[in-house]
C-alpha cells in the first residue's frame, strides 16, 4: 500500500471513535450538528442508540473491493451464505437462531453469495469506466488526516486520496439522472468542502474534488463529477459557520435544536 506522509493509517472503528467521543469534528458529525446542535450533543454523550443498516454494510464492503482490491476485501469480509439446515438443504434464513449462533462465532464479515455478485457488478462498472479508472489508478484508499480547521480539532477519512489526482469520493446512487440533486440532497458538498479543507491544512494547497457515483440498479452506470471551487468555497462558508456556532455551543453549554423560535409559513 502506497504512503504519504500526512496521512494516517488506522482502523474504521478507531477513526469513528474519535468523532462519537466528541474529540474530533468529522463531516458527517458536523452535518448532524448543522441539522441540530442538540442531536450532535446526545450523540456525543451516548443517549442516541444506533444500529447498522444491511444498506450500510454492503456499502462498506463495496467501498473495501472496489479502492481497496480482493486481498484487502478477503481479509475482513467472508463470502458465504451460512450453515445449511440439513432438514432442507437450504442456508438457514438469517432471522433463524442458528445462522445467529454461526455469524457469532465469525472473525469476518459476512457478505452472501446475492451481496456479493451485485457488489461485483459495482466494481466492474467503476474499473470499466474510463475516467473512473484513472483517477483510481494510482492513490492511497481510505487514508485519515487530522488538523486544526476554524479552531477545532478535525479528521477525515477519505475514499481516495492521489497527490497528482487529488481527492476523490466514491458514491452509489440510484440513478446517475438524479446524481446532481442528490448531492444537494444529501449533502455531499459541505461534505467535500470540509474534506478540502481538511487537506488544505495538511499539504497547504486546495486539490482538486472529483466524486465517482454508481448506479445500484440496472445498467448499474458509471459517473464521474468535478466539484468547482467556486461551489466548494460556498459550502465552506456554511461549514465554517456551523464550526463558530459548535464553539459558542461547547463555551456556553446551549445545545438547541434550532427550532427555539417561531417560523413563519407564509406561502403555498
Amino acid at each position: 500500500m502506497k504512503t504519504i506522509d500526512f496521512i494516517i493509517r488506522e482502523p474504521a472503528e478507531q477513526y469513528h471513535a474519535e468523532s462519537k467521543a466528541g474529540r474530533c469534528m468529522s463531516s458527517h458529525m458536523l452535518a448532524d450538528f448543522r441539522e441540530s446542535p442538540a442531536l450532535y450533543r446526545k450523540e456525543i454523550l451516548g443517549q442516541i442508540e444506533e444500529s447498522e443498516s444491511p444498506a450500510f454494510a454492503i456499502g462498506r464492503a463495496s467501498h473495501c473491493l472496489i479502492l481497496e482490491g480482493r486481498p484487502e476485501f478477503d481479509s475482513q469480509f467472508v463470502v458465504t451464505d451460512g450453515p445449511t439446515n440439513p432438514r432442507t438443504g437450504e442456508p438457514f434464513g438469517k432471522s433463524t437462531k442458528a445462522y445467529a449462533e454461526w455469524k457469532a462465532t465469525q472473525e469476518r464479515e459476512v457478505v452472501s453469495g446475492k451481496d456479493y455478485n451485485f457488489i461485483m457488478k459495482l466494481q466492474t462498472s467503476v474499473w470499466l469506466h474510463p475516467v473512473a479508472s484513472e483517477l483510481l489508478s494510482d492513490g492511497v484508499a481510505e487514508g485519515v488526516i487530522r488538523a486544526e480547521y476554524c479552531a477545532v480539532p478535525c479528521q477525515i477519512r477519505m475514499d481516495w486520496f492521489s497527490e497528482k489526482i487529488g481527492l476523490v469520493d466514491l458514491k452509489t446512487c440510484d440513478s446517475l439522472k438524479w446524481f446532481e440533486s442528490d448531492c444537494r440532497r444529501f449533502g455531499y458538498l459541505y461534505q467535500m468542502a470540509f474534506y478540502r479543507a481538511v487537506i488544505r491544512k495538511a499539504t497547504g494547497r486546495n486539490v482538486p474534488v472529483h466524486i465517482i457515483a454508481v448506479e445500484k440498479n440496472e445498467p448499474f452506470a458509471t459517473g464521474v463529477w468535478k466539484l468547482t471551487d467556486e461551489v466548494l468555497d460556498l459550502a465552506e462558508l456554511t461549514n465554517k459557520a456551523a464550526l463558530e456556532r459548535y464553539r459558542n455551543c461547547c463555551i456556553s453549554g446551549v445545545w438547541p435544536t434550532g427550532y427555539e423560535d417561531t417560523r413563519i409559513i407564509d406561502t403555498l
